[in-house]
C-alpha cells in the first residue's frame, strides 16, 4: 500500500515526534521515511560508544572552505537512521533561553513565545526528578541525571564556583546562567533517542508504516499542492501519495535540499541545475546559523580523565562489561558531562557563551587520535551574527548538499568567542581543576588578541547545531508560516531545526523535538 494520509520525511528528532504523535492520535495513516537504518543496536544504545557513532551512523558532511577559518573545510556530522542526530549526539538536554522564544515572537512568530512553547517541552518530557512548573513527568522523552560523573567534571564545576560563577542544578528551570552537570536524554543508563521515545513503542500500530533505507528523490507537486513523494529503495523507485499532506523533517541541510530539487528555492540557482522552478523562494537554503565552537584541551598526568593508555583501555574494558550487566558506570558518560552558560559581553540579553566540559582530550571532532589523559573545554557562541547558505551540488539527493556556514564572517562573533576562550582558561587555572596540573596543548597567548584570533580561526568549528534554512515568519519571504505550513504550495509542512528564525541559546535537540510536537498539534487541530 503506497497511499497514506500523511507522509513524514526524516526520522530524526522532529520527524520522530511528528510521526509518533500523528500515529498515536489514531485517526490517520502515517508513513515515516528514513534514509538510514533502524539504529536499534547496543552501539547506539550505549552512551559511551558515541565516538564510534560519529564514524558510522552519520552523513559526515563537509563544508566548503571557510574564509573565517583560514580556508579550512569544516566537518558537519549529522545523524543517519531513526532518531537522526539524537542517536549520535552527546544527549545533553537543553531547551535554550526564555529570551530566545520571546524574541521569536517579537520577530513576528506569534504563538512561539516562551509561555507558548513551554507546555510542549513539558508534554514531551519525562524528567526523573518529577514534574514541576518547568518540567514534565509523563512524556515519552526520558530525561535523567547522569549515573556516573568523572572526577574532573566535578572539579570543573567547583573551579567555576571558585571564580564566583553561580552554580546551576537546572539549566531548563528558572534561570539558565551558571555552571553545573548536565541532564541527559537517557533512561536506565541507555541513550533515549527521539526514535526510542516516539517510534519504537508504536512500531506495531496498524496505522504507522516505517520505511528505513528509503531515499527521497523529490516532492510530487501537482496544481500547486504537494500530493506525494518520489522515493528510491536501492534500485527500486516509486511514488507514494499523501491524501492529507507531507511533513518535511530532514534537518537544516536536507530539508532545503529536498525543497530545491523539488523546484522550490532560489530560481536562478535551481535553473543552474536544470530544475523546473515551481516557486521562486530565495529564503530556502538561506539564513544558515550554527554555533561556532572552540575546544581548549589540556594534558594531565592523572588517569582520572578518560584517555588512551594501557590503564585507560583496561578501565574501559571493565566498564563495558559493567554496562552490559548493570547499565551503570563509565559507559553511561555523555562525554559532555558538565558545562555552563554565561554572558561575556556587557550588552548580552541572555548568556552568550555555552561551555561543554569533556573529561578527555578532543581534537578534530574526535577524528584525531590523542594518546594519554586530559580534558577539553568547548566554548561556543550562542547567538552568532554570521549567516551562511545551503545550496545544491547536484539535482540528485544522494549527493551531499553544498554547505557554507560562513563561520566568523561577522567580527562580532570572534570577539565573543575570544572572551569565551579566555574564561575557559581562567576556569582551568582555578582550583580544584588546576590541582590536576593540566598542560595546555596549544599554548595560547591570552594577552594577544591577534595571536588568539589566529589560533581560533585555525581550530574552531561547529558544535553541531545548524538551523534556519527554512525559516519561519509572518512575512511573505519566510519559507513557512507560524503554523509551519510552507508558503506558495499546499499540503506541505516543515518541522525541524531549519524553521528556527534565530538559533536558540543552547543545544538544538530538545527544541527540535518541541517543534515536531507543535507541528503534529497544528495538523491534528486543523492548523
Amino acid at each position: 500500500m503506497d497511499q497514506f494520509d500523511y507522509i513524514v520525511i526524516g526520522g530524526g528528532s522532529a520527524g520522530s515526534a511528528v510521526a509518533g504523535r500523528l500515529a498515536e492520535y489514531g485517526k490517520h495513516s502515517v508513513c515515516l521515511l528514513e534514509a538510514g537504518g533502524r539504529n536499534d543496536n547496543m552501539l547506539v544504545k550505549t552512551p559511551g560508544f558515541m565516538p564510534f557513532l560519529l564514524k558510522n551512523t552519520n552523513y559526515r558532511y563537509d563544508t566548503v572552505p571557510q574564509k573565517g577559518l583560514n580556508g579550512r573545510i569544516g566537518y558537519q556530522p549529522r545523524g543517519k537512521g531513526l532518531g537522526g542526530s539524537s542517536a549520535i549526539n552527546a544527549m545533553v538536554y537543553i531547551r535554550g533561553n526564555k529570551w530566545d522564544y520571546d524574541n521569536w515572537a517579537e520577530l513576528g512568530c506569534d504563538g512561539w513565545s516562551y509561555d507558548d512553547v513551554l507546555p510542549f517541552f513539558k508534554y514531551a518530557e519525562s524528567n526523573e526528578r518529577g514534574a514541576d512548573d518547568f518540567h514534565g513527568g509523563e512524556g515519552p522523552l526520558f530525561v535523567s541525571d547522569q549515573k556516573w560523573v568523572n572526577p574532573t567534571s566535578k572539579a570543573f564545576v567547583s573551579s567555576a564556583e571558585s571564580l564566583q560563577l553561580r552554580l546551576n542544578e537546572d539549566f531548563n528551570g528558572q534561570r539558565q546562567d551558571g555552571f553545573g552537570v548536565y541532564q541527559v536524554t537517557q533512561r536506565n543508563g541507555e541513550r533515549w533517542s527521539a526514535a526510542r521515545a516516539y517510534i519504537e513503542p508504536l512500531r506495531d500500530m496498524p496505522n504507522l508504516e516505517i520505511r528505513t533505507k528509503t531515499l527521497v528523490d523529490k516532492l510530487i507537486i501537482e496544481g500547486g499542492k504537494v500530493t506525494g513523494v518520489a522515493i528510491r529503495q536501492g534500485r527500486r523507485r516509486k511514488i507514494l501519495t499523501a491524501r492529507g499532506g507531507v511533513i518535511l523533517s530532514a534537518g537544516a541541510f536536507n530539508s532545503p535540499q529536498i525543497m530545491m530539487v523539488s523546484g522550490i528555492g532560489p530560481a536562478a540557482h535551481l535553473k543552474e541545475h536544470g530544475i523546473n522552478v515551481v516557486r521562486d523562494a530565495p529564503a530556502v537554503g538561506s539564513d544558515l546559523q550554527d554555533h561556532i565552537d572552540y575546544v581548549s584541551s589540556w594534558e594531565t598526568e592523572s588517569k582520572d580523565p578518560i584517555g588512551d593508555s594501557a590503564a585507560g583501555t583496561a578501565r574501559m574494558a571493565k566498564a563495558i562489561i559493567e554496562h552490559r550487566r548493570k547499565r551503570t558506570g563509565i559507559m553511561t558518560t555523555p562525554y559532555a558531562e558538565a558545562g555552563g552558560f554565561w554572558s561575556v559581553m556587557p550588552d548580552a540579553p541572555a548568556p552568550d557563551i555555552q561551555w561543554h566540559f569533556v573529561p578527555a582530550m578532543l581534537e578534530d571532532h574526535g577524528r584525531e587520535k590523542v594518546k594519554g589523559h586530559g580534558f577539553s573545554l568547548h566554548a561556543c557562541v550562542l547567538r552568532p551574527e554570521s549567516r551562511g547558505t545551503v545550496r545544491l551540488n547536484s539535482a540528485d539527493t544522494k549527493d551531499a548538499p553544498r554547505i557554507d556556514p560562513n563561520f566568523l564572517d561577522d567580527e562580532r562573533d570572534i570577539a565573543v568567542l575570544r572572551a569565551g576562550v579566555r574564561l575557559s582558561h581562567r576556569i582551568a587555572e582555578a582550583s580544584p581543576l588546576a590541582d590536576y596540573e593540566p598542560k595546555d596543548r596549544h599554548e595560547i597567548n591570552l594577552n594577544d588578541d591577534d595571536a588568539l584570533d589566529q589560533l581560533i580561526r585555525n581550530r574552531a568549528d561547529t558544535v553541531y547545531h545548524p538551523v534556519g534554512t527554512c525559516r519561519m515568519g509572518a512575512d511573505e519571504n519566510s519559507v513557512v508560516d507560524t503554523k509551519l505550513k510552507a508558503r506558495g504550495v499546499d499540503g506541505l509542512w516543515i518541522a525541524d531545526a531549519s524553521v528556527m528564525p534565530k538559533i536558540v541559546s543552547g543545544n538544538t535537540n530538545a527544541p527540535s523535538i518541541m517543534i515536531g510536537e507543535r507541528c503534529a498539534d497544528f495538523i491534528m487541530n486543523g492548523g
